[in-house]
């Protein structure tokens, strides 16, 4: 059953009465921000939410509260699950802030189990209501507005197609085996051709290297038509496994026929995905296209994408497109997880609209990089009043201060998307699949804007 609160808070606070001392400024003040209740509710909602009688039966779970605190002081910090655990549990200070004091603390799984409750409405809830806190506290007024995109990565290796075909050997290969031992009638067919594939992974990675060579361009010609006739090998078990599973020929008693179905889920789907990587792999070892369309980088996270921002360091990364825009004072009003890669110009409109959407009024400064640039943008900013529109195009003679001066504040939003990342942990995603992305980022986002109002002092009403 969802629970706001704790009854009742603990002896901590008489066993240890000057405990205040011990608390940092800034999280004192966060401690402030998060007592507004329409934060709470929100949480109190989502998790509402998760069974159909959560509000009214079951034994009492996690409250709101603390399931908030704690995912704000994992994200503000840059913890795993278990970390966040281990410090709120021996700290005099993050127990009472998480309004723990002396009860249990919930485990790691626990909150992994709760957080996926919150889901990108909620987060985006979540930050226009922390906004709106900004503007009551006089910390943000919407008059300017700068947006930038960035890169989140996914928690994935560097995609080649050898090794994208040793994974789904790998793996449909686990899952068989987990399959053939639950199963207790019938024959799952199995032959186990790990080995073998990584042998002839760990043969072509090194040759890669000299691949401009002809000979040596023959040799890998050969070694992935044998990587991949393997590959259909384990692919071909696994189908003729599902059919099995399907027909009842393979099956299980009682519950373990429910393990059996649960089985062939992951099975079905790591199968099609494994087909996905024969046919670009087909395509660019047979017929040598490098543009194959679609193409798929990870049997874990399928939805990452190959993109290019032009950056010497790493000129192509593995993961979403996220567009965060700023106010005054570093303060994110609001990000957008791209489900595809879009020109950052299709990205300034929808910028505007929410920003009016937030603060009932268009920015009187506007500013973004040239990748946002063009006349219609320009335009479509002017039409919505905004007195001020910068967005450079490659002229820079004739600038007045003015302009130079909105340039020099736009760099800004540059720092911001470094800190998320050092900080609050935004260069890479460790959420699983687009749901997680949209919670990683947008908790990410929620510990950057507490920070800025811890910062910015107490409220002044």
């Amino acid at each position: 059953m969802v629970r706001r609160a704790f009854v009742q808070r603990s002896l901590v606070e008489v066993l240890l009465p000057d405990g205040d001392k011990l608390w940092d400024p800034a999280l004192r003040a966060i401690d402030e921000v998060l007592t507004d209740d329409g934060l709470v509710d929100q949480v109190v909602e989502a998790l509402g939410q998760r069974h159909r009688q959560s509000r009214c039966r079951g034994r009492l779970g996690t409250p709101a509260e603390v399931v908030l605190r704690m995912l704000v002081l994992k994200h503000l910090f840059d913890w795993s699950f278990d970390e966040c655990e281990r410090e709120v549990r021996g700290s005099l200070v993050y127990r009472p802030f998480c309004r723990i004091d002396g009860e249990r603390v919930p485990d790691a799984k626990t909150l992994i189990r709760l957080s996926h409750c919150l889901g990108p409405e909620v987060l985006k809830g979540l930050v226009a209501r922390l906004g709106a806190v900004a503007r009551q506290r006089r910390v943000v007024r919407g008059g300017r507005l700068r947006v930038d995109t960035t890169v989140v990565e996914t928690n994935i290796h560097y995609p080649t197609d050898s090794t994208l075909l040793a994974d789904g050997v790998r793996v449909l290969t686990r899952t068989l085996t987990r399959l053939r031992t639950t199963a207790t009638a019938g024959v799952v067919p199995l032959r186990d051709r790990t080995r073998s594939v990584a042998r002839r992974v760990f043969t072509i990675t090194p040759l890669s290297r000299q691949a401009q060579h002809e000979p040596v361009k023959v040799r890998m010609r050969i070694l992935y038509r044998e990587l991949m006739g393997r590959t259909r090998a384990v692919v071909r078990q696994a189908e003729r496994a599902l059919r099995q599973v399907a027909r009842g020929t393979v099956r299980g008693v009682g519950l373990a026929q429910v393990a059996v179905e649960d089985l062939a889920q992951p099975l079905r789907e790591t199968s099609g995905l494994v087909r996905r990587v024969l046919a670009q792999t087909r395509a660019r070892v047979r017929q040598g296209n490098t543009h194959y369309p679609d193409k798929l980088l990870s049997l874990f996270e399928p939805h990452t994408e190959a993109i290019r921002k032009g950056k010497a360091v790493k000129p192509t990364e593995f993961g979403k497109l996220v567009k965060i825009q700023e106010v005054e004072a570093q303060f994110i009003t609001d990000y957008a997880v791209c489900e595809t890669r879009v020109p950052d110009q299709a990205l300034w409109v929808p910028t505007l609209i929410r920003h009016e959407a937030l603060f009932g009024h268009a920015p009187r400064l506007a500013v973004a990089d040239g990748g946002f640039a063009s006349r219609a943008n320009e335009q479509a900013a002017h039409d919505r009043g905004v007195r001020t529109v910068v967005l450079p195009r490659q002229r820079r003679n004739g600038r007045s201060r003015a302009i130079r001066a909105a340039l020099k504040w736009r760099t800004g939003c540059e720092g911001r998307i470094s800190a998320l990342k050092r900080r609050h942990g935004l260069r890479r995603c460790r959420y699983r699949g687009l749901a997680g992305m949209e919670r990683w980022v947008g908790l990410g986002v929620i510990a950057n804007d507490l920070l800025v109002l811890g910062r910015a002092g107490p409220s002044t009403r």
